[in-house]
């Protein structure tokens, strides 16, 4: 039995993986001295109406080895003998380490991933992989089709400020924003070879934002295959819907995901963000 695991940051829906078995490890949000198991003890709900009302601004803190280490042996312990386990990008966050330090203190296989991208970059992984094995994968097959996902994924978030960002230390090549920019609202991408964020454009409305984002992501996808494509937001589901009746209008994809963005991405990306993550299959 291969059983799979990913980060707290992975944005799937609940109900998907209560549907593929898919076992996930908090990360933690601190605020005001204490410390919250991301989506446990903290929902994403109450989150963003907490971010919007509070001056503490809260900070993260990534699972540790211990953390992962005590998931990998209950799942050895309820019979999986062997594990595969996807983070967020190395290059935002120290949990690929993590897992994969707490991998060497166990005596059964465990293959760590980067997924070299946060939220559904991260999720449409896991998802593969999840299918995969229910398929009868083996864990090589499993590795590689994440692989191939990996290697067709676009995501671009649209913000309604840089600040989220900036503060969150999380803001990579788009630092070239940083400094008197808070009142322009940015377009970045994320680059799946580095794991990095990278800047694309700054618009003054939201409209043109959200606009641009649209033309650029589909400009990245090969329209003329499978497409699975994922809506995140930053509680502003009506928005987020919109999004997602024009996708589908427009594209019809396979599958379409509708989410919010979790706290532990949220603190970078602030309410009111917008994303959008896919991939096509042949």
């Amino acid at each position: 039995m291969i059983g799979i695991i990913a980060d707290s940051t992975c944005d799937i829906p609940e109900e998907l993986i209560e549907q593929y078995g898919i076992t996930i490890v908090p990360q933690y949000i601190i605020w005001d001295d204490h410390q919250y198991k991301d989506r446990v003890e903290m929902s994403s709900l109450e989150f963003y109406q907490r971010l919007e009302t509070d001056e503490t601004r809260p900070t993260t803190s990534q699972a540790s080895i211990i953390d992962f280490k005590s998931v990998y042996e209950t799942q050895n312990q309820l019979g999986f003998s062997e594990l595969i386990v996807l983070t967020v990008s190395s290059a935002m966050s120290g949990t690929f380490h993590m897992a994969k330090e707490a991998a060497k203190l166990v005596n059964f296989p465990v293959s760590v991933v980067d997924s070299k991208g946060p939220t559904m970059t991260l999720g449409w992984q896991v998802l593969a992989a999840a299918r995969a094995r229910d398929m009868g994968a083996d864990v090589k097959t499993i590795l590689e089709k994440i692989d191939q996902v990996r290697k067709r994924l676009v995501q671009f978030v649209a913000m309604d400020t840089l600040e989220y960002l900036q503060k969150g230390g999380r803001i990579g090549g788009a630092v070239k924003w940083a400094g008197g920019l808070l009142h322009v609202k940015p377009l970045i991408s994320i680059n799946h070879e580095t794991g990095l964020v990278e800047p694309v454009s700054l618009a003054r409305t939201h409209k043109s934002l959200v606009e641009n984002m649209y033309k650029k992501f589909f400009e990245k996808l090969d329209i003329h295959k499978i497409l699975h494509i994922a809506v995140l937001h930053g509680n502003t589901l009506e928005k987020a819907e919109e999004l997602a009746a024009k996708i589908q209008s427009d594209y019809n994809p396979v599958e379409l995901i509708i989410n919010m963005t979790g706290p532990v991405l949220g603190i970078n990306t602030g309410p009111g963000a917008l994303a959008l993550c896919g991939y096509y299959e042949d």
